[in-house]
């Protein structure tokens, strides 16, 4: 991988999770991405937000590389009032519907570690590569790509949120409304 294609990646650690189990700290450990603070976020930067009404599409690509890719990373059970209370200096974006791959939410819709939603956002930009890259940290990674490869695919090639919910309904049975 060229460096002129690497990502910008961020993630903005909460310490909320038990450390070990830490996805974030350990993409930061390994040089994969940098920690930064709330009010370090870049402006312009795509920060996943799994309550934005606007879903990733591959035309961010450009907005990760240049700016960056940012994930907070902290507790589902603290998730809607952190992503509430902030204001965050960059474009808020939710990840379409997938399986988790973790041991601790296997194939549950949307619960994701902070690595697997990096992962997917970077796949669905066309970071192919540096996905996999990510998901090599850890044993369980590549069972996250084979749980979600096709709707992956199909994301990736989607042009717009409408062609994004109607993939989300083919896959998972979801309505607009949940």
């Amino acid at each position: 991988m060229s460096r002129n294609e690497a990502p910008k990646l961020f993630t903005v650690e909460m310490r909320e999770d038990d450390p070990a189990k830490c996805t974030s700290a350990k993409m930061s450990k390994f040089r994969l991405a940098r920690a930064i603070r709330l009010n370090q976020i870049p402006s312009g930067a795509i920060i996943l937000n799994p309550f934005s009404p606007e879903t990733i599409l591959n035309q961010d690509k450009a907005s990760i590389q240049t700016r960056g890719l940012v994930v907070i990373d902290c507790s589902w059970v603290n998730a809607a009032s952190r992503f509430k209370e902030k204001q965050m200096n960059g474009i808020q974006r939710r990840l379409p519907a997938l399986l988790a791959g973790n041991p601790t939410n296997y194939a549950k819709i949307g619960a994701l570690s902070s690595l697997e939603a990096c992962a997917a956002a970077l796949f669905i930009t066309g970071f192919h590569a540096y996905a996999e890259k990510l998901l090599s940290l850890y044993k369980w990674g590549p069972t996250f790509l084979s749980l979600n490869s096709y709707a992956l695919n199909d994301y990736e090639k989607a042009k717009s949120q409408n062609e994004i919910e109607e993939l989300e309904l083919d896959y998972f049975q979801r309505t607009k409304s949940q």
